[in-house]
């Protein structure tokens, strides 16, 4: 028989029962048994204290493994551990032998649930998924309808917003697949979740210069962006790889509740990004509202003042979660809150949705094309023509800079063609 050299415990424990590993020894807390307490009879020389409690049976659980002679490798058996109690559960590996120090542990550990492979702190997001899969089915199927009933009066704009739309709903079904085939089988696939997070970059992305295009009035106080142009690109461009490599941390290899460090680094340039693109949104819708009250244009400005609102009433609910995922996590270092842990990532994706219903909603597609429309004229306002069956009836404003500009004598000929808007109408005198 060869003498044992050295254990090792793999100790499995709930959050909630951390008190019961280790014990009091002259005023202090310890973890392994010593001569004293062995004698005492309260432990094992050599091993780790566990307070074992018969009245609970579901306490933490360990296995031993040892070292046999000289030599240097000690194989774990594979065993298979049943937990009864519902709860966030670690996995440790300690040894009380000062030779094992510089001991490392290679291996895979496989937990499942009584639902599938998912962490539960995680398997709550592939209903959420479901749901905002059909919740972007239903907005696609409004947006549609209304592109299709007036698809010749559609703008540049609305090709945008369809293509934000499309992205959305392949980014929901990619998660939700992408959950569900681990929640089956224990792994994610690679392929699988690098399409999932592209589309979520990409979705994020697009969404945001699509918001900073609708602020700077793009199609409806200037037809292009201009020289604008390059800079918008080259910070969109920035964001996606900044997302990206995010999204790869977080979602690619194996769930770790510790890469707190690694992930802030990531995380800064994201956040920092998101707050260039908060202030260049809100200084070019400034910009556009004031346009739009010197040239009178009413209903458009009407329409630009409802988006600032929800934008506004949008940034300080994502301030007030910011701060109350800065609460949780300083008082939740363990996971023992990881019931609403799901919550922190479902409320950006919920936001994101409700925030393009808004866009949806304010430049759905209509008959009057020019509610959206850029104008050619600079003070034309498209609420000041009303086109009824009897003629036309022109606005005050309208006429008065016609009459300053006929004034001088002039033939009056047959046919008189006054150009409006994007239409024109002819006016036929006797």
């Amino acid at each position: 028989m060869q003498q044992r050299t050295g254990l090792v415990e793999a100790i499995i424990v709930d959050v909630r029962d951390r008190q019961k590993i280790g014990g009091a020894y002259m005023n202090s807390n310890v973890i392994c048994c010593n001569s004293n307490l062995s004698k005492e009879g309260t432990c094992k020389l050599g091993e780790v204290i566990i307070q074992d409690n018969p009245d609970e049976p579901n306490g933490p659980k360990r296995i031993q493994t040892f070292f046999e002679g000289q030599n240097n490798e000690a194989k774990m058996d594979l065993r298979t551990v049943e937990i009864n109690r519902t709860g966030m559960y670690y996995l440790y590996f300690m040894f009380c032998d000062p030779e094992l120090k510089g001991l490392l542990v290679s291996g895979t550990t496989v937990w499942r649930n009584p639902e599938g492979y998912l962490p539960g702190k995680m398997a709550p997001l592939m209903t959420f998924f479901g749901f905002m899969s059909l919740f972007y089915l239903v907005l696609g199927l409004f947006w549609f309808i209304k592109f299709v009933k007036h698809l010749k009066d559609v703008i540049q704009l609305h090709f945008h917003i369809t293509a934000v739309i499309a992205l959305g709903m392949c980014e929901m079904a990619l998660w939700y697949y992408e959950f569900a085939n681990f929640n089956s089988t224990g792994t994610r696939p690679i392929g699988i979740t690098i399409w999932s997070v592209t589309f979520t970059a990409v979705k994020k992305t697009v969404s945001r210069l699509l918001i900073l295009a609708v602020s700077m009035g793009y199609g409806v106080v200037r037809p292009t962006l201009g020289s604008m142009t390059l800079r918008i690109l080259l910070l969109g461009a920035i964001y996606f790889v900044a997302s990206e490599a995010l999204e790869l941390f977080e979602h690619l290899g194996n769930v770790n509740d510790f890469s707190g460090k690694a992930r802030l680094f990531l995380v800064l340039p994201v956040a920092l990004l998101d707050t260039c693109f908060i202030l260049w949104i809100f200084s070019s819708l400034s910009k556009t509202l004031e346009k739009l009250q010197i040239r009178r244009s009413m209903a458009k400005l009407e329409l630009y003042r409802k988006f600032t609102n929800c934008l506004a009433v949008s940034v300080l609910i994502s301030i007030a979660w910011i701060g109350y995922e800065l609460y949780y996590n300083a008082n939740d270092p363990l996971g023992e809150l990881w019931r609403s842990a799901w919550t922190i990532p479902a409320f950006w994706v919920l936001l994101a949705y409700l925030l393009l219903v808004v866009v949806c909603i304010l430049w759905a597609p209509s008959s009057n094309p020019t509610r959206y429309a850029y104008e050619t004229g600079d003070d034309l306002e498209e609420e000041s023509v009303l086109v009824t069956s009897s003629g036309i009836k022109m606005g005050t404003d309208l006429n008065t800079k016609l009459e300053r500009k006929e004034r001088k004598p002039s033939i009056v000929p047959e046919h008189h063609v006054f150009g409006l808007g994007e239409g024109m109408v002819e006016d036929k005198r006797a």
